[in-house]
């Protein structure tokens, strides 16, 4: 059951580059939906990160035939109960932009102090076999949510996310620094562990 190819379930350009860059080194093919030709609309109903990277992996794959990765990742953040966790790409409405979601966050957290604005990121990364096999991976990584936007890289929510360690936000970062310590990083690390004898 060696793997040779993977095809990423997913039209986001900035994720997509993201899960090359990382995956990469491993040695085989990495593709996205629109290099091998598909065109497939997956809904994110799930009630869970995990539900939804499975749904979105199956779906592709049982299209293509082939070893399919997808991820499903959102923002939690502590001062709004969670929120908008599974609903980050949707916060604003159905077919917001990231910068309607990021807007309507930075409204809802305009007054809370800092020490409330503690958030995190999660990643839940699903890879399948064209025969049904599963291989599961997730990761997070902590920070808090900016007063205003910052930094012109990234995507989502990117702009707001700040590391502490840093005193950057995450589109403020350099690619390689990101790519080390982001949740989407420590899933597909944790994968590749998972996945290295099947390369």
């Amino acid at each position: 059951m060696k793997i040779k190819d993977i095809i990423i379930a997913s039209n986001n350009k900035g994720k997509i580059a993201e899960i090359k860059h990382i995956l990469t080194p491993l040695g085989v093919n990495i593709c996205s939906m629109q290099e091998k030709g598909i065109y497939v609309a997956v809904e994110e109903d799930g009630n869970s990160f995990q539900e939804n990277a499975i749904k979105k992996a199956m779906t592709v794959c049982k299209v293509a035939n082939e070893w399919t990765l997808a991820d499903d990742s959102g923002l939690i953040v502590q001062a709004l109960g969670g929120r908008p966790g599974i609903y980050s790409a949707r916060f604003a409405g159905l077919n917001a932009s990231d910068e309607d979601n990021r807007r309507k966050l930075l409204d809802m957290m305009r007054d809370v102090p800092w020490d409330k604005r503690k958030a995190f990121f999660y990643c839940c990364v699903a890879l399948v076999s064209p025969d049904g096999y599963v291989i599961m991976a997730d990761g997070r990584c902590d920070g808090y949510i900016a007063y205003e936007e910052m930094g012109s890289d990234g995507f989502g929510y990117d702009p707001v996310f700040l590391i502490p360690e840093y005193n950057k936000t995450f589109a403020q970062l350099d690619i390689s620094v990101k790519n080390e310590m982001s949740h989407r990083a420590r899933a597909l690390d944790a994968l590749k562990d998972k996945i290295k004898d099947y390369v």
